[in-house]
C-alpha cells in the first residue's frame, strides 16, 4: 500500500533504537528492499519465513509484493509496529513472538513449502544458515533462502576451493545447493550504519549427492577447517578410515582443507559412508 508511513517515522513513533545487543541494522531504503523482496521471483501468494523483522522495513516489501508472511520476532517492543502492518494486508501477516533458533520452522510454517528471507541479525545469522542447510532430510521444505549477511560471510558461503575465503560454510552451502551473491549493499543503507559492509546471498536447494551422509560431510569439514594450516593427513587423522579415503581416492594427504574442492569433500564422505556400512 503506497499510504504507509515511511519506515523512519514508524522508527521514531515507536522509538525503536536499533539494540546492539540483538544485532539490529535497520534497513530504510524502500527501493533497496523492493529488490530484495524480489530476488526469489514471484512471491504473489507465496509463504515466506521472515527472521527478526524489526519495524517491518522488509516485510513491507514482501507483503506488497503480495507474500503471506510469518514473522518471527524476540524484540517484543518491534510487535506493535508489525501488528499495525499487518492491519494495512488483513490475513498476509502472521507475527511470532520467539527466538529463531529455539523454533522448530517447519512446524511454525505447518508443513508447506516456503521461500525465507530475511535480514539476518548479525549475531545468529551464520547459526541460522547452517541449520538451514543442515540434516539427512533433502530437499528442504525451504525453497529459497536469500538473506542479507556480513559481506565477509557472505563471500565465505559463496567460495571456491582456493579462494582465502573457502572454507566449511562454502562446502555446506554448496554441496547440494546452488548459492550466488545476489548484491552488495553499503553499510550507509543501515540505520544505525555497521562497521562492515553487506551483502544479499540467494540459495536454492540442488540435487543431494547419492551414497552421502549429510552428518558425515559436516563431521569431515569440521575436523578438515577445524585445523585448516594443517595437512590433511594432521587435521583428518582423528576421522576413522578419513587417511584410507584420501589414499584411495588419489587425493594428497599433504595438502590443506582450503584446496580441497566441494567434489572432493563429497567423494570422501561418500568414500567414509561405504567404509562404514
Amino acid at each position: 500500500m503506497s499510504d504507509l508511513p515511511p519506515i523512519r517515522e514508524v522508527i521514531q513513533r515507536h522509538g525503536l533504537a536499533a539494540s546492539k545487543a540483538l544485532g539490529q541494522n535497520f534497513l530504510l531504503d524502500e527501493q533497496l528492499l523492493a529488490r530484495i523482496a524480489a530476488l526469489p521471483g514471484d512471491l504473489a501468494g507465496a509463504q515466506v519465513l521472515e527472521v527478526g523483522p524489526g519495524p517491518g522495513g522488509l516485510t513491507r516489501a514482501l507483503l506488497r509484493a503480495g507474500a503471506r508472511v510469518t514473522a518471527i520476532e524476540m524484540d517484543r517492543r518491534c510487535l506493535p509496529a508489525l501488528a499495525e502492518l499487518g492491519e494495512s494486508f488483513p490475513g498476509q501477516l502472521t507475527i511470532i513472538e520467539g527466538d529463531a533458533l529455539k523454533l522448530d520452522h517447519n512446524a511454525v510454517m505447518l508443513g508447506a513449502p516456503f521461500h525465507v528471507l530475511s535480514n539476518l541479525p548479525y549475531n545468529v545469522g551464520t547459526a541460522l544458515f547452517v541449520r538451514w542447510l543442515s540434516g539427512e532430510s533433502w530437499p528442504p521444505l525451504w525453497q529459497s533462502l536469500t538473506l542479507m549477511f556480513q559481506r565477509e560471510v557472505a563471500m565465505r558461503i559463496v567460495a571456491a576451493a582456493g579462494d582465502d575465503a573457502y572454507g566449511r560454510l562454502a562446502v555446506l552451502a554448496q554441496w547440494r545447493s546452488d548459492a550466488r551473491l545476489a548484491m552488495k549493499v553499503h553499510r550507509s543503507a543501515f540505520t544505525p550504519p555497521p562497521k562492515v559492509m553487506s551483502a544479499v546471498v540467494h540459495v536454492t536447494s540442488a540435487a543431494m549427492p547419492e551414497g552421502v551422509s549429510a552428518r558425515t560431510l559436516e563431521r569431515l569439514t569440521e575436523a578438515a577447517f577445524g585445523q585448516r594450516r594443517k595437512m590433511l593427513r594432521q587435521s583428518l587423522k582423528g576421522v576413522p578410515g578419513a587417511l584410507d579415503a584420501l589414499a584411495a581416492l588419489g587425493i594428497d594427504e599433504t595438502r590443506r582443507a582450503e584446496t580441497v574442492s566441494v567434489a572432493e569433500f563429497v567423494a570422501l564422505a561418500r568414500a567414509l559412508g561405504c567404509r562404514q556400512s
